[in-house]
């Protein structure tokens, strides 16, 4: 059983007392705290399509009125509720969050796996029901495969130690406001990005740690540290008929979409980078959360066309518990809107990039900022990120005049033979510290 929200227990005897993280222990009995499920549990699946046991989320007296309104329940549980349910291969119902908040991905395939065998061999047979409808929806569900992996390695509890030695939170938020202030610019979030789905590798010479470094002396006010890759499964030979199955399933699954990894943020951390970093990840679990700071990450990225606005909810709660901020991704109005009615929200970001095509328009950001949405987000004081399609000095000013006051930008940075330079070249101008001392 996994423990979520914060509470304190008195030490066992032959352990050290709790200190920073005491709500991250193994509780020995079911009695041993009053559980309930966590806000995204009911979208769990196991491989073959069925439901599995909902992870509890186990909390404290002294802190239920911090979480208790979004663990209460989760949008995808509502959806079971009336009704909004996938049948799985076996037939059963599984609750899915399409629909739900107008979401259109589903969180994994609805028919189980697309891989059967044959005798000796491995076909995909593709149908609508284990097929993705789209980039983001095949990468989502790559995702949750893989951090239910990780989450069976790793459950929860074994994350405290990990989360007593990372080094303290850093305000992100704050970094972005001092850097607006210091060079009256959008603050620039620079991306440590190998490759993109649509562009392949950007950089073959990639030293994430040399290239933050650089990014830093150059006038960043934070970094964006990219950790997705498509998960690689650890194969056992002998569950394979044959040696050519063996080898058509390494073929199926050695595939990555941004080829980033946490080994990247971790490094760039313990590199004495100072400027704050956000993991940049495809978040679908609450345990994703305090993974990301275990290794060392000060903000995360939630993407709104993934998450219901209650999971968005709960999620920032844990990021207020943790010390981390939460940059809101939305893609389009009905996604701001949603984001706008969310308590709690300091950063939102804009990509100008639809996850479902890839194509991009900076025109979305304009969109987006005029009329009710960009005085609502004034007197609510949130800081508006542009990201994607920033190449040049006029897309800058086009987005800042739109109402923007910080920026994300990697392609047109990593691609250049230096990435640290090239950030004068994107703003025009020269904005290092050692310009303003």
């Amino acid at each position: 059983m996994e423990a979520l929200a914060v509470g304190s227990a008195p030490p066992r005897p032959g352990l050290a007392a709790p200190t920073r993280y005491p709500h991250l222990r193994r509780p020995r009995t079911l009695a041993a705290a009053r559980c309930r499920p966590l806000a995204a549990a009911p979208m769990e699946a196991d491989g073959g399509g069925r439901p599995s046991p909902a992870p509890a989320r186990c909390a404290s007296a002294e802190t239920e009125s911090e979480v208790d309104e979004a663990a209460t329940s989760s949008p995808a549980a509502e959806a079971a509720a009336a009704g909004a349910t996938e049948q799985g291969g076996n037939g059963s119902p599984v609750a899915s969050i399409e629909g739900v908040d107008g979401i259109r991905i589903r969180r994994r395939p609805v028919t189980g796996p697309a891989v059967h065998y044959v005798g000796p061999f491995q076909f995909r047979l593709e149908n609508e029901g284990n097929t993705p409808r789209n980039i983001l929806e095949k990468i989502v569900w790559d995702k949750d495969v893989e951090v239910s992996q990780m989450k069976e390695r790793r459950p929860l509890y074994m994350l405290k130690g990990a989360l007593e030695a990372a080094p303290p939170a850093r305000d992100f938020v704050g970094a972005l406001k001092a850097s607006y202030d210091r060079t009256g610019l959008p603050a620039l979030i620079a991306e440590v990005k190998k490759a993109s789905p649509s562009r392949g590798v950007l950089r073959e010479d990639f030293d994430p740690v040399q290239i933050a470094q650089a990014y830093e002396k150059n006038g960043a006010a934070c970094l964006s540290v990219l950790t997705d890759e498509k998960y690689f499964q650890v194969i056992n030979f002998f569950t394979f008929r044959n040696f050519v199955s063996f080898l058509s399933s390494i073929v199926l699954t050695d595939e990555k979409y941004f080829q980033g990894s946490f080994n990247y943020l971790e490094a760039i951390r313990n590199a004495g980078v100072q400027c704050p970093l956000l993991c940049k990840e495809f978040i679908v679990d609450a345990w994703q959360l305090y993974y990301a700071r275990s290794k060392g990450a000060d903000a995360v990225l939630l993407i709104a066309a993934v998450l219901p606005d209650r999971d968005i909810n709960y999620m920032l709660k844990i990021c207020k518990i943790l010390g981390m901020a939460a940059l809101v991704e939305v893609h389009d109005e009905r996604e701001m809107n949603r984001v706008l009615g969310i308590n709690g929200v300091q950063l939102i970001g804009i990509n100008n990039r639809n996850l479902e095509t890839f194509e991009v328009d900076i025109s979305n950001t304009k969109k987006l900022l005029e009329g009710e949405r960009g005085q609502l987000i004034a007197q609510k004081d949130v800081i508006v990120v542009g990201e994607s399609g920033l190449f040049t000095p006029d897309h800058i000013s086009f987005v800042q005049n739109a109402g923007v006051k910080a920026v994300l930008v990697g392609e047109s940075l990593i691609k250049q033979e230096d990435p640290g330079k090239a950030i004068a070249g994107l703003f025009g101008k020269d904005i290092s510290h050692a310009v303003a001392s």
